[in-house]
């Protein structure tokens, strides 16, 4: 799903150069459950851009489902984004006056397929995160976990094939990032691609593979210590 050759990228500013990647290599296969970890500053962020095409390297090859993405032009990345990539954050961003069933379809706002009943959509992906009962809710009336489960229908709107995370598990209690985390492993075995980045070692074990970054570099690629754990009960549907 994922190749990745080469990547370094240089912030500038003025005649000031800070390296932030450096030689980065590394494969995620298809329906592959992948944790990035490092320090603050170690280049996690920086390196999820990238693989999200919000970013672009300075040098090497990025390749997304076998199409070469490191010198695509803006139409081609923001195309690619909107039918491939499917985006989750430490913080929600969801719109307050909106409703849950709202927040979720307004990626079809900006995709060119035909999306059919956006509601119809919107639906199967409550279902998918367990959150068909809080259809009409807006974002206050949600909890955190609740929150970030609409998040994450929101990112599944479109049907991407990779799920990309930052933190997502960052603003809640350990009860509803379980639970998050669970959401994920269905995607996970239901053929998706996930790659998430975190500095909790917990959640990291969750996680097929651990990519540990170091001063811009991979230092560690190794499986997960721990067996994947089951998903528990409840969401089904598009997945």
């Amino acid at each position: 799903m994922i190749e990745v050759e080469g990547l370094t990228r240089i912030y500038r500013k003025g005649a000031q150069e800070t390296p932030v990647l450096s030689g980065v290599t590394f494969r995620v296969r298809r329906g592959e459950f992948v944790v990035i970890m490092g320090r603050s500053g170690s280049g996690k962020s920086t390196l999820l851009n990238i693989l999200g095409l919000l970013d672009r390297p300075d040098s090497g090859r990025y390749l997304l489902d076998g199409v070469d993405f490191s010198d695509a032009d803006d139409d081609a990345r923001s195309a690619a984004r909107n039918r491939k990539i499917g985006f989750v954050f430490q913080q929600f961003h969801l719109l307050e006056r909106a409703s849950a069933l709202r927040n979720i379809t307004l990626p079809l706002l900006y995709t060119e397929d035909d999306p059919g009943d956006p509601a119809v959509r919107a639906q199967r992906a409550l279902e998918a995160v367990g959150l068909t009962h809080r259809t009409r809710h807006f974002p206050g009336e949600l909890s955190g976990g609740e929150q970030q489960r609409v998040a994450i229908a929101r990112a599944l709107i479109n049907d991407p094939a990779l799920i990309l995370a930052d933190e997502p598990t960052g603003n809640l209690d350990e009860q509803s990032g379980r639970e998050i985390l669970d959401i994920f492993r269905r995607l996970v075995t239901a053929g998706r691609t996930v790659v998430l980045v975190t500095h909790d070692k917990a959640v990291a074990e969750r996680a097929d593979r651990i990519l540990v970054l170091g001063d811009g570099r991979i230092v560690g690629d190794q499986p997960s210590p721990v067996p994947a754990a089951g998903a528990s009960p409840g969401a089904a549907g598009l997945v």
